[in-house]
């Protein structure tokens, strides 16, 4: 995995800045509007982890695929997902990515790469070896990144897949989104290790565990763990270690956790950090407020679009729900 870090410019910083914003614009968005009864079922939100998907997925090629979780609609943002098409998801709507039929918890665009947000802890990633075992067949020469919490570490999914990964090579990279928290659980309540990167040593891969909220440090990791996979030689392991602004869900109190764990998540804010980071490149303070309007417009757009559309219609509930050959059926 040892390589020659490449360069973040100011460039690539306001890129990265403008990415975090976006995702945390639409993540209060999202907020607001099911604490007002706007929004059906249940939602869990990536506000505070940015930095770990912005930095990861600006790391992966176009033609690179990603798995998400059920905090996903940060991963999907940050791969390149439409904002209005993802909030129109969440409000249910015909214009959704899924037709209104997935959700928060399923947005998928795979001419995007993104193969799915997840309901199931620790789904995405045997679904994301299948995509690395096709990508590996075909020698495409794309790399699938597989995005899990803490918590799905603890699966057979994670230990089973990686394993097969491991043994094939396959070109993957695992990468955990530790926020010391599986819903109510302390991580080290439940695993005797110090991090959980070093479990890589089991599987004679690499691992590595960064600060999750330097956009740079996660991209820098994640970047070296992609060409060693593109390079046929296998699978690694990438801990960013984030803080949840929210608990598990949306509207959890997080009594279970003390308060100084939201206090020090904040003073190590991603998009401050980022934003500092301009400044200190030398990025002028009114082009960065100007990348907040921009950013705020677009969520505001898409909020609009969202409401405005179309509900499906009842009498075709049905129709998305399987495809075959790329072609979308009809369940009869």
């Amino acid at each position: 995995m040892k390589q020659e870090p490449r360069s973040c410019n100011a460039k690539w910083y306001l890129e990265a800045y403008e990415r975090m914003a976006r995702i945390r614009d639409f993540e209060s968005r999202a907020a607001e509007c099911f604490m007002k009864s706007e929004l059906a079922g249940n939602i869990h939100l990536y506000m505070g982890q940015e930095a770990s998907g912005v930095g990861a997925c600006m790391a992966l090629k176009d033609t690179d695929f990603i798995t998400s979780t059920h905090r996903g609609h940060g991963h999907c943002l940050a791969k390149g997902a439409r904002s209005d098409l993802a909030m129109a998801e969440l409000f249910g709507k015909e214009t959704g990515y899924c037709k209104g039929r997935g959700g928060s918890m399923h947005i998928v665009d795979v001419e995007l790469g993104i193969l799915g947000a997840n309901g199931i802890v620790g789904a995405g990633i045997p679904l994301a070896a299948g995509s690395a075992l096709a990508s590996k067949i075909k020698d495409d020469g794309a790399v699938t990144l597989t995005f899990f919490g803490d918590g799905a570490s603890n699966q057979g999914t994670f230990h089973e897949t990686i394993n097969m990964a491991a043994t094939w090579k396959l070109p993957m990279v695992f990468l955990i989104e530790n926020n010391h928290y599986g819903v109510s659980t302390e991580i080290h309540r439940i695993t005797n290790t110090d991090t959980l990167a070093v479990r890589a040593a089991a599987y004679n891969i690499p691992g590595v565990t960064v600060d999750g909220t330097d956009v740079e440090a996660v991209y820098h990791a994640v970047d070296a763990a992609v060409e060693h996979a593109r390079a046929g030689e296998g699978p690694s392991i990438v801990e960013t270690l984030v803080y949840r602004y929210q608990g598990h869900y949306c509207g959890d109190p997080a009594n279970y956790r003390p308060k100084e764990y939201l206090s020090e998540g904040k003073s190590k804010d991603p998009i401050d950090k980022a934003r500092a980071k301009l400044l200190e490149l030398g990025v002028a303070e009114t082009e960065i407020d100007a990348l907040d309007r921009k950013v705020a417009d677009e969520i505001e757009a898409a909020y609009t679009f969202a409401k405005n559309s179309p509900n499906p219609d009842p009498a075709r509930v049905t129709d998305y729900v399987y495809s075959s050959d790329n072609e979308r059926c009809v369940l009869r």
